[in-house]
């Protein structure tokens, strides 16, 4: 049974925070590609923003098993859909691994990452965790280069992959953009539905003043 909090870091949590919304809690538990996920909602393109050798982030290192001044190959990209940044992703696994069993991390260019994870039945994922991304967090910064607009706070999940014992860390950030997005398509879900209720209601009064109804 899973703890409310990942062992390693407090911070994360597996069990999003109560104060969220439905549709935040939604997509930060949501198993398999989050790329698919966002791809029911527009046209999704990848924008690679950078990638480079690196050290982990102060509460990456733990999480990865490796030591705070360990190399990784860094990948940081913005997932756009209809050419709107809705997520922000940071991923890194260690350098030597980058050049081995992750070799093919560093051959994606704009291509998503999901496509080498989940098409690969050799590697295995971790619990999702997530949490509230403050001013001071990387990722923060990471994603405001994104957007004109300046959050609180904005919310991110990660889990790590492994293939064969090597670790592959990947933590997206959720931006505003996309709950703004699913709130207009929520509306709309709603519209909808109050129109197929209201012409059912209309068709029923109809078939009254007919004499037809039962």
């Amino acid at each position: 049974m899973p703890t409310p909090n990942d062992p390693i870091d407090a911070h994360w949590r597996v069990v999003p925070l109560p104060s969220l919304s439905d549709a935040q809690k939604d997509w930060l538990t949501r198993g398999g590609s989050l790329t698919a996920h966002l791809r029911t909602l527009g046209a999704v393109t990848v924008d690679v923003t950078r990638e480079a050798v690196d050290i982990p982030w102060r509460d990456e290192s733990n999480a990865l098993d490796v030591t705070p001044r360990t190399p990784v190959w860094t990948r940081e990209v913005t997932l756009k859909v209809d050419d709107v940044p809705f997520v922000v992703a940071h991923s890194i696994v260690p350098l030597s691994d980058s050049a081995g069993i992750w070799q093919s991390m560093r051959r994606l260019r704009t291509r998503p990452l999901a496509e080498l994870l989940y098409s690969d039945s050799s590697v295995s994922r971790s619990v999702l965790v997530s949490r509230r991304i403050g001013a001071r967090h990387p990722l923060y910064r990471l994603a405001r280069m994104q957007t004109d607009e300046r959050p609180h706070a904005l919310v991110a999940r990660r889990s790590v992959f492994e293939r064969h014992g090597a670790p592959l860390m990947v933590t997206e950030c959720m931006l505003d953009a996309l709950w703004s997005r699913l709130a207009v398509s929520d509306g709309k879900r709603h519209h909808r539905e109050h129109v197929r209720s209201y012409d059912h209601l209309r068709s029923h009064a109809k078939r009254v003043v007919r004499g037809e109804a039962k």
